[in-house]
């Protein structure tokens, strides 16, 4: 007994939280999931997609599914085409981007050197009922003349159902991330500072806090959007105007409380500089509020992206986004998949973070009882 008690004490208290965090279930297998498949999420250009992994044409190779992943990051775009025309792989008549599909019968009909190998799922989430193949309200499971089946069936437009909700899942989780980012980068250093200042500077900057809360944000975006298209990086911003209140209220308070301690004024004492007691004494002791709040900042942030694309005025068209598939359902009720696919990504991946969110707080809780156990 001495020596598990020994060796539970020599743990740190990070690694003790991550123990009790792994025997929540879970919580943690849920956690390995989405961390998986949002890894996954930025390998979609070479697993879910309309491009060819590999093309052989005339002995002479091109990879147009991986020059898509290559573009998929942001900035590189502006610096790498993914355009291949028809014409310059032999698809006579057709001087816009090449059909891969179409040319990998072609080359299977004229049973020569030339080949195609394409992505495991072979649709693109923005190709529509102008190409070939497509046709709109397709069933789940059904296929087209010499294609694969269609896993959830396509909308009114032709698209793939299945992709596009594999990517707005990718969407989804990179907006609520980055949004949360700006969130903590905003809110953390004004709530030490209220906290540990106190006085006039936390009675001026609680009441501009307070003034600042009321900004109408919907209708903010909904100006904004009148007048400039949407896009990712705008509605993140537009969001953290106000995002960053809650956590800002959440430091104010650890740092009211950590100041008073004892370390906090021998730190004074002996000269530390204000900014180095705030960040490197007082803020890794306020670290619970911050982590527990994450995983349900990051459900805000995607439930708030939903919410924009549902009233249309989200992300532009046709950027895949489930709040755009979800208005399109509500639009099709008959058309059952194609409410059923973006309620249960969205339910699903909500519940998951969830899921990890009440692991957090079970693993960070001090309480020896929790309603998880």
């Amino acid at each position: 007994m001495s020596q598990i008690n020994q060796k539970s004490g020599s743990q740190s208290i990070g690694q003790r939280r991550w123990k009790k965090f792994k025997t929540i279930k879970r919580g943690y297998y849920s956690l390995i999931l989405l961390s998986i498949m949002y890894g996954l999420s930025f390998l979609l250009p070479i697993l879910v997609n309309d491009k060819a992994l590999i093309v052989r044409y005339n002995g002479q190779y091109s990879f147009p599914a991986f020059t898509s992943l290559v573009a998929s990051f942001p900035l590189i775009d502006q610096f790498v085409s993914v355009f291949q025309s028809g014409e310059s792989l032999g698809q006579k008549g057709n001087p816009g981007q090449a059909r891969y599909r179409d040319l990998q019968q072609q080359y299977e009909q004229e049973n020569g050197d030339n080949f195609i190998v394409m992505p495991l799922y072979p649709y693109g989430p923005i190709e529509d009922i102008t190409t070939d193949g497509n046709t709109a309200f397709m069933e789940p499971w059904t296929a087209s003349d010499g294609e694969g089946p269609r896993i959830m069936g396509t909308d009114e437009n032709g698209r793939d159902v299945f992709a596009r909700m594999a990517y707005g899942f990718k969407v989804s989780i990179s907006f609520a991330l980055i949004l949360v980012f700006l969130e903590y980068l905003i809110g953390i250093p004004i709530g030490g500072l209220l906290g540990f200042k106190s006085g006039w500077y936390d009675l001026i900057g609680q009441r501009i806090i307070e003034m600042w809360a009321t900004l109408p944000i919907l209708f903010l975006i909904i100006i904004v959007v009148s007048f400039i298209q949407p896009s990712f990086i705008l509605l993140v911003l537009l969001l953290a105007l106000t995002a960053w209140i809650p956590i800002t209220t959440y430091i104010r308070a650890e740092f009211y409380r950590e100041k008073s301690k004892d370390y906090v004024a021998a730190a004074i004492s002996i000269g530390v500089p204000t900014w180095k007691i705030m960040f490197k004494h007082i803020l890794p002791n306020s670290l619970v509020p911050i982590i527990t709040n994450f995983p349900f900042a990051v459900v805000a942030g995607i439930t708030s992206l939903v919410a924009l694309d549902f009233l249309g005025f989200g992300l532009p068209p046709p950027t895949p986004s489930w709040g755009q598939m979800l208005s399109s359902g509500l639009q099709n009720l008959t058309k059952w998949w194609l409410v059923f696919s973006p309620m249960f990504a969205l339910f699903v991946t909500l519940i998951m973070i969830v899921f990890i969110g009440e692991a957090i707080r079970e693993a960070f809780d001090p309480k020896t009882f929790s309603r998880l156990r």
